[in-house]
């Protein structure tokens, strides 16, 4: 499980209850589900109580935990410093001693009269600072939010585990008032309605452990849409506050790009259901500041600005989302020891996020190209845009070790280009594929045999990953593996991109509203707090053709008000601007109002870019055309 988080370009993831008196041998906690509840109609101060009963314990001593990481965060998160009034009670009601042996871990002795625990839990949403992407707080997505209008029930910041009990059987209740809608994958046990009718309670069944953490929920006033895809039944519930969006305006966009994902992925063993859990952040205190998504084997989390517009908050979804669904082919299908035995409190981590992530991210671009949602000359764009952006972090870093070493620094500093260089390794070994079969096996048909090979039941031996590859495909592959990926070496991109008549040149080439060809034209005064055009801008057609001058201030876009605070908000969505958009923009010019009233045009600039080579060999050509269109 991933995390993929939007550009952050500018500022700086049949049971039985227990009783009191078991005795016999399979009575013991180690063969009974564990009973937990979380009590929504009970929150106080946006907390919310939540009791855990394991069975009866036969040891002297327990411990429990709640998870440092959880999988796909790449991250520290430490969910144990949002717990609060953590008890531990015995079978004649009275309260036990506990010790909290550090930010996630309580120990109990005396663990043979242990009946329950108890404990409130803040959400993580209300303490964010910036996302919490590497500041040991949870990214967004992975989060938890308990407000009375919206509750995001990412369950490992809930419910933890007995180190011991982790494969044992959970049973989950949750109570929330009669008038919330509830949404979860989970198995759903069903539903008792409170005696005085203003609460309903659901319980659901979850295997083990690992199923409490892939399955999140979303309770509250949302509204849902559920919908097939072939044979896959998708369920995209919304938060919206101010009633901007909703799942059904999302539908349409959901489906086309869902539909073009199955055609892409072919015959890939894909799941029967698919969750889509989106909230959507209207920027006040409070609310989640890490944009992008938590991928789950069977679902997602996605956290983006509600005050992106229609066409925009439609990108987003596509770019995101989509990446999110890929990870069903791996790490679901195809993934390491250390994903498949995951240690939430002593996490190892697989040197092979340039596939879990890179591969992932890589199909999120291609099968958009090859299923026609957008041209090669966009394609071309955003690969070049990850050149730029990789070359701008620690391009000769090995990637295996990094992505071992991943929550370290200076390792942790470079998980981003996991998403840029990681992507762009998916693309160098698809064309050497392509160029090597004459266009007929490319990094799609790799993955689909490991697939074959492994399978969500069956992890690989990291250490053997790349000679498997090897043994599957080419000494060439081998070659650029061990080069690039186990080395240090920095791909040289005109090298592969040859063998399809293609290199990176200068000349005229569209860019964006905030960059050219990757260079941002966008700075920030941290003492002033504001945002500014810089030099560049005049190399940008669209801003030159508007009269816009370097050191202009924007004071607002569209009626927002920009600053340094919500500068990555606001700029995320100028960002993902298309021709045609109506705007306005207010500059001010050395202290006088400019007021830019327009409608977006194509905007280009003279820089690098991938550029067709003007005596492309038909061979290549070809070449071309297999990789891009299957």
């Amino acid at each position: 499980m991933n995390t993929k988080p939007l550009a952050a370009l500018f500022v700086g993831l049949l049971l039985a209850g227990c009783s009191a008196t078991k005795t016999s041998v399979n009575d013991l906690a180690t063969n009974l589900p564990i009973e937990t509840a979380i009590n929504l109609t009970k929150v106080t101060n946006d907390k919310a109580p939540v009791t855990i009963n394991p069975g009866r314990f036969t040891t002297e001593t327990v411990t429990y935990y709640l998870p440092k990481v959880v999988q796909g965060t790449y991250s520290v998160s430490n969910f144990g410093k949002y717990i609060a009034d953590f008890k531990a009670y015995d079978y004649k009601g009275n309260e036990m001693p506990t010790t909290k042996t550090d930010l996630n871990t309580w120990v109990i002795k005396n663990a043979k009269q242990l009946d329950k625990i108890t404990y409130w839990v803040n959400d993580t949403f209300d303490q964010e600072k910036e996302g919490g992407i590497g500041k040991e707080e949870p990214f967004s997505p992975a989060g938890t939010n308990i407000e009375p209008s919206n509750y995001v029930l990412n369950l490992h910041g809930f419910i933890g585990y007995f180190d011991s009990l982790k494969n044992n059987q959970y049973k989950l209740d949750v109570t929330a008032p009669v008038d919330f809608v509830r949404s979860s994958a989970l198995q759903n046990l069903g539903t008792k309605t409170s005696d005085d009718g203003t609460a309903i309670t659901t319980s659901y069944f979850a295997p083990r452990y690992f199923d409490i953490t892939d399955n999140p929920m979303m309770y509250g006033d949302l509204d849902v849409e559920e919908f097939q895809v072939g044979d896959i039944k998708i369920v995209l519930s919304v938060y919206s506050p101010n009633k901007l969006h909703s799942a059904a305006s999302l539908k349409e966009t959901v489906f086309k790009m869902m539909q073009a994902q199955k055609n892409f992925l072919g015959d890939i063993n894909t799941t029967p259901r698919y969750d889509i859990f989106l909230y959507l952040s209207d920027e006040k205190e409070g609310s989640p500041k890490g944009m992008g998504a938590l991928e789950h084997n069977t679902s997602t989390v996605v956290v983006l600005p509600e005050s992106m517009d229609d066409d925009a908050l439609a990108e987003s979804m596509v770019d995101v989302v989509s990446h999110e669904f890929f990870h069903i082919v791996t790490p679901l299908s195809v993934h390491s020891e250390d994903v498949h035995y995951f240690d939430y409190n002593n996490p190892t981590f697989s040197k092979h996020l340039w596939m879990y992530e890179g591969v992932t991210e890589y199909f999120a671009n291609l099968f958009q190209v090859d299923q026609g949602l957008i041209d090669e000359s966009e394609f071309y764009n955003n690969m070049m845009e990850k050149i730029q952006r990789s070359k701008t972090m620690d391009d000769a870093m090995s990637f295996t070790i990094m992505s071992e070493n991943v929550i370290k620094e200076p390792y942790k500093s470079q998980y981003l280009n996991v998403y840029q260089k990681g992507a762009l390794i998916g693309m160098c070994i698809d064309i050497i594929m392509r160029e090597e079969s004459n266009g007929q096996r490319g990094i799609l048909s790799l993955m689909k045999e490991l697939s074959n090979k492994y399978g969500k039941n069956k992890p690989f031996d990291d250490d053997k990953l790349i000679d498997d590859i090897a043994s599957m495909t080419y000494p060439s592959v081998h070659d650029f593996l061990t080069t690039h990926v186990v080395g240090d070496i920095p791909i040289n991109y005109n090298e592969f991109l040859n063998k399809v008549g293609l290199e990176i040149g200068k000349g005229k080439v569209e860019t964006n509203y905030i960059q050219n060809a990757g260079e941002l034209i966008i700075g920030g005064d941290g003492q002033k707090g504001t945002i500014f055009f810089t030099e560049l801008v005049k190399d940008n057609s669209f801003w030159n053709d508007q009269g816009v001058q370097p050191g202009d201030v924007i004071k607002t876009i569209n009626g927002t008000t920009v600053s340094i605070q919500n500068a990555n908000q606001v700029l995320q969505e100028v960002y993902m601007w298309k021709p045609g958009k109506d705007i306005e923009v207010l500059l001010d010019r050395n202290g006088k109002e400019v007021i830019i009233k327009t409608k977006t045009t194509p905007s280009y600039t003279m820089g690098e870019g991938i550029l067709e080579q003007p005596n492309a060999t038909e061979a290549q050509k070809n070449i071309r055309e297999a990789w891009l269109k299957g």
